[in-house]
């Protein structure tokens, strides 16, 4: 086991797909808290095909991919937000139209220019091992500002997942922490499309939330939990995919459900006995 291990980490590829999949793994985590318990777990999945709209017209146009996707993708969480807020539409009907509407600009501005190229295939299914020193570097720096302001506004989220209605009333900023939620997980989500890709990142939000509300009852739990959950189902992912020589994203996808799986039938087992 231990030659395996440091085999695989012999690779600088695989040094760096590790280190950026720990530090989107756990900040996805807490971020889908949120998602999950506000019943808005589609979102990140909404986000993400709007994400490879952006990133189709950002490859026509010859740019830098996240310089056209991550202020796109913040913009769309923001207008999520204000429908939600007025009651102008649905969420549920909101991220159904804006993630199909975005799909279909991707598709459409990709025939008219040269095709499905690498680098736009890569965001759909994800290159974890593709990744550069630049993304390594980007990612982290963006994951540990995420992290560090989540866990300063750690109360506040806790008042607006779970009562929204009593956090007015005891006077929280409800409408400035749902706007910076949302500009938190659409950074999230760009980054994690480059690892993950556009069909599979919010799987790094929902799933390893899921598995750790059947055994959490407690907001601090789910925090604490939650992200090593996340980190585990990305570690063992990876090391399957490495192994038996799979897509990464797919695997890690297939190891959360394993899990989610397992916990959901002991919690089961435990309650029956």
């Amino acid at each position: 086991m231990i030659d395996f291990i440091t085999q695989m980490f012999s690779y600088g590829f695989m040094v760096k797909a590790f280190v950026c999949g720990i530090c989107l793994s756990i900040v996805s985590g807490l971020l889908g808290i949120p998602l999950v318990f506000r019943r808005m777990s589609m979102a990140g999945d909404g986000l993400s095909h709007v994400g490879f709209g952006a990133l189709s017209c950002a490859a026509a146009l010859n740019q830098t991919p996240y310089v056209i996707a991550l202020p796109v993708v913040m913009a769309v969480a923001v207008v999520l937000l204000f429908l939600g807020e007025r009651n102008l539409l649905r969420g549920d009907a909101a991220i159904a139209l804006l993630s199909t509407t975005s799909l279909a600009v991707g598709v459409t501005v990709l025939s008219l220019s040269n095709g499905m190229n690498t680098e736009v295939n890569n965001f759909l299914f994800g290159s974890i091992l593709g990744l550069d020193s630049d993304d390594v570097l980007l990612t982290v720096v963006l994951c540990v500002l995420i992290l560090m302001l989540f866990l300063l506004l750690k109360r506040n989220i806790f008042a607006v997942t779970f009562d929204e209605y009593f956090a007015k009333a005891a006077g929280k900023k409800v409408r400035l922490i749902k706007f910076i939620l949302s500009v938190m997980t659409a950074v999230t989500i760009v980054l994690g499309m480059r690892m993950m890709g556009a069909l599979l990142i919010s799987s790094l939000m929902v799933m390893p939330v899921l598995t750790s509300s059947r055994l959490c009852h407690s907001f601090k739990c789910l925090v604490f939990s939650v992200p090593l959950i996340s980190a585990f189902t990305f570690s063992f992912g990876l090391f399957f995919s490495y192994a038996a020589d799979t897509p990464a994203g797919a695997s890690i996808v297939l190891c959360n459900v394993t899990v989610l799986v397992l916990v959901y039938l002991y919690a089961s087992l435990r309650r029956v006995g």
